[in-house]
């Protein structure tokens, strides 16, 4: 979906679920933003958040209205977005909301929205539980089956790796869900699971799970992580070569 299509998106969204806009004509469209802007996320809080500026630049105006847009940091964290979407909905008035970067957070603030029968779209959150059982939650971006079974069958069919090791932040249902669907799609194509490794967000050292790695001689490592292990991750490995 183009980021200019966001705002549009939105807006249908809060017309389909029957929701309506301020009376008054000169009064902007308010659609609310929860995204990690601090905390383990916040890159990709931040990469989030100029994209949406970009696609207000870009549509400035929905059903003739001036888009104005509240912001709120969810610092990464499970709570702060149940309380950011808390904050959107109840205090702001938005008509709509976008957000979030982070499965986890889209699911603990997904529940507030839907709860509020306010609706939302989300960004990047791809597992399917997201939207599971949602009429006002939606989402603008591909889910984890489709995106594990691609980079398995990428591994196994294309690169021709028939053996992979997986290295999953079992604290994070981003990588939780998409490791379950990378093996399931994986093991069905005939490849070989010979290291299933694993941490816990916030860790800082991953050389014992990488050795274990390198001794299982794996074609290939399969690792969703977010920004902060995802760099310290790959930095450590290359150190052990």
């Amino acid at each position: 979906m183009k980021l200019s299509r966001v705002f549009a998106s939105v807006a249908m969204a809060a017309m389909a679920c029957g929701l309506a806009f301020p009376a008054q004509a000169a009064e902007p469209v308010k659609i609310g933003v929860y995204l990690p802007l601090t905390g383990q996320n916040a890159f990709g809080g931040q990469l989030e958040l100029d994209g949406i500026k970009l696609a207000q630049q870009a549509t400035p105006k929905v059903l003739g209205r001036d888009v104005e847009l509240v912001v709120v940091d969810n610092k990464s964290d499970k709570v702060e977005a149940a309380n950011a979407v808390k904050r959107l909905v109840e205090r702001d008035k938005v008509s709509a909301y976008i957000g979030t970067y982070g499965s986890s957070l889209a699911m603990a603030g997904g529940e507030v929205g839907e709860k509020a029968k306010v609706p939302g779209v989300g960004t990047s959150c791809t597992s399917p539980l997201v939207t599971q059982g949602k009429k006002y939650y939606f989402r603008a971006c591909f889910i984890d089956p489709y995106q594990g079974a691609a980079a398995a069958s990428y591994a196994y069919k294309t690169l021709g790796m028939k053996k992979a090791a997986i290295l999953m932040d079992v604290a994070n249902d981003y990588s939780v869900g998409l490791c379950s669907f990378f093996k399931r799609s994986y093991k069905k194509l005939g490849g070989e699971i010979v290291a299933d490794m694993k941490y816990n967000s916030g860790d800082q050292d991953f050389t014992a799970q990488l050795t274990e790695i390198i001794n299982q001689k794996p074609d290939i490592v399969f690792m969703p992580a977010y920004f902060a292990e995802g760099a310290i991750i790959m930095k450590q490995a290359r150190e052990l070569g």
